[in-house]
């Protein structure tokens, strides 16, 4: 099974993961939302995997700067609309391609575990 690194190139914890997998000899391509973006299908797949908040990353400043009337009443279809339109958005890095599902954010124990 192919595993893609799911994520945008200077993010610190996306570095991180790759810096992990690249160190373990770990082959993986990786998708950088800010170039190719991400489409609502994949999204739901994942969704479906781990739930929609666990993609939605509410720390970030691009989630700070949405607008209130975004941020209010937040579910699935409306999530995943925002996270198409604003890939910074998504928590990263997700990677795909493990028997788990998609692991969302980066845990040493958590990629151990699942690539072990």
């Amino acid at each position: 099974m192919t595993m893609t690194l799911y994520g945008i190139r200077n993010c610190d914890t996306m570095k991180k993961a790759s810096a992990w997998l690249d160190a373990r000899g770990v082959a993986y391509t990786f998708h950088d939302y800010k170039i190719a973006g991400i489409d609502a299908a994949t999204l739901r797949a994942w969704a479906t995997s781990v739930g929609w908040e666990k993609l939605l990353n509410r720390a970030g400043t691009t989630f700070r700067g949405l607008a209130d009337a975004d941020k209010a009443n937040l579910h699935e279809t409306k999530a995943i609309a925002l996270m198409v339109a604003n890939p910074s958005l998504i928590k990263r890095p997700v990677l795909t391609g493990v028997v788990e599902g998609p692991l969302v954010g980066f845990s040493v124990a958590a990629y151990e575990a699942a690539l072990s």
